[in-house]
C-alpha cells in the first residue's frame, strides 16, 4: 500500500505508527494471500503461479519502499526540528519549556528511528514466506 497522497504527518508519533501499522497490511497477510494465490503441488495445473508470484513480488517491493521513505522522511523532518530546539535551547539555556519540548523530540526521533529496525524485521519475515513459496514458480530480478 503505498503512502496516502497528502502527505504524512510527522509531528504526531501515534499517527506516524497507526500509517505503518496500515502500510504493513500486505506484510501480515502474506501468509494468507499465498495460501489462497499460489497452488499447492494438486492444483498447480489450473492457475499460473509465477504470474501470482511476480505480482506479489512487485507488490512487496512497492510496499516496502513506501514504508521506507515514509519512515526516513519523518526521520529526517524530526531530526531537523531537533536540529531547530538545540540551537534554540543554546541560545535560551533557562528555558524549561524549550527543554521539555527538546526532549520530546529526541524521544520521537529515537521512536521513528526505531521503526526502521521494526521494518527490517518485517521485510526480512515477509521475503522468508515469500521465498519459500514462490522460489519454485518465480526468480526476482538479481539487480534488486
Amino acid at each position: 500500500m503505498a503512502a496516502p497522497s497528502g502527505g504524512v504527518n510527522c509531528e504526531e508519533f501515534a499517527e506516524f505508527q497507526e500509517l505503518l501499522k496500515v502500510m504493513r497490511t500486505i506484510d501480515d497477510r502474506i501468509v494468507h494471500e499465498l495460501n489462497t494465490t499460489v497452488p499447492t503441488a494438486s492444483f498447480a495445473g489450473k492457475i499460473d503461479a509465477s504470474q501470482t508470484c511476480k505480482q506479489l513480488y512487485e507488490s512487496l517491493m512497492a510496499a516496502h519502499a513506501s514504508r521506507d521513505r515514509v519512515i526516513k522522511n519523518c526521520i529526517a523532518q524530526t531530526s531537523a526540528v531537533v536540529k531547530n530546539l538545540r540551537e534554540e535551547r543554546e541560545k535560551n539555556l533557562d528555558d524549561l519549556t524549550l527543554l521539555k519540548q527538546l526532549r520530546k523530540e529526541q524521544t520521537k526521533l529515537k521512536w521513528m528511528q526505531s521503526e526502521l529496525n521494526v521494518e527490517e524485521v518485517v521485510n526480512d519475515r515477509s521475503w522468508k514466506v515469500f521465498n519459500e513459496r514462490c522460489r519454485i514458480h518465480f526468480k526476482p530480478p538479481k539487480n534488486e
